[in-house]
């Protein structure tokens, strides 16, 4: 990864705000820090960061009302942080457009570990500017990172465009879900994590008649099939 990654945290805690900004700076890493989430909002809206930290227990505007308002405009990554114990709002950050969540309290090489995952996948792969991906009416242009089933253009997140991404280049193989998550979270998959669920539904949502092309496979993880029958809404 080249260059200097930019952060963008959105916590109301100063301290930790604090501690972050020391922590990120020590390994090459700009951090900048809203303690509010109208401040922070404005901030993400603006653009210029490669990811957002997104604390979900804020007053005034919270962290699920930042992500709604910044998912209308910008596709920014996100990494949620949530209370451990609140396995609610970690499925609603995911469902509002999140791409990972971290439960707090963490240790900060945890965290770091996690941000290392979502920026090596979102700004430090090369991509090939002349390649397109095609498999049955799915195409995909990674450099642009536009997706379209039969030319209409899907709007999809930066995880759920990763992920799709993922199954094309494997069309017809399985799989795994551990292999998805050490990809995309620098993790292996654990039973009661929900992540690579929420956004495989998400994108199935999203193909509309095409659907039925992203199988799960019973304790084995996920197929783009090559071929399927396409539904009619």
């Amino acid at each position: 990864m080249s260059g200097t990654a930019n952060l963008l945290l959105i916590d109301d805690d100063a301290e930790l705000a604090a501690l972050m900004r020391e922590f990120f700076q020590e390994r090459g890493i700009d951090l900048t820090s809203a303690l509010n989430g109208f401040e922070g909002l404005e901030y993400a809206l603006r653009g210029g960061f490669d990811l957002i930290l997104l604390d979900v227990m804020m007053p005034g505007l919270d962290g699920f009302q930042v992500l709604e308002r910044l998912r209308a405009e910008r596709d920014t990554p996100v990494l949620m942080l949530t209370a451990r114990t609140e396995s609610e709002s970690r499925i609603r950050g995911l469902n509002a457009g999140a791409d990972d969540y971290l439960p707090k309290p963490f240790e900060p090489l945890e965290l770091l570990a996690r941000v290392n995952a979502i920026l090596r996948r979102t700004i430090g792969e090369r991509r090939d500017p002349m390649s397109t991906l095609e498999v049955t009416g799915i195409r995909l242009h990674p450099a642009s990172r536009v997706a379209s089933h039969n030319g209409r253009v899907l709007e999809l997140t930066t995880i759920e465009f990763d992920i799709l991404e993922a199954l094309m280049r494997a069309a017809g193989r399985v799989v795994s879900r551990d292999e998805l998550s050490q990809r995309f979270y620098n993790r292996p998959a654990q039973a009661y994590d929900r992540s690579l669920d929420v956004h495989i539904s998400h994108l199935r949502k999203k193909l509309e008649g095409a659907s039925d092309a992203i199988r799960t496979v019973r304790g084995a993880g996920y197929q783009l099939a090559l071929e399927w029958q396409e539904t009619t809404l």
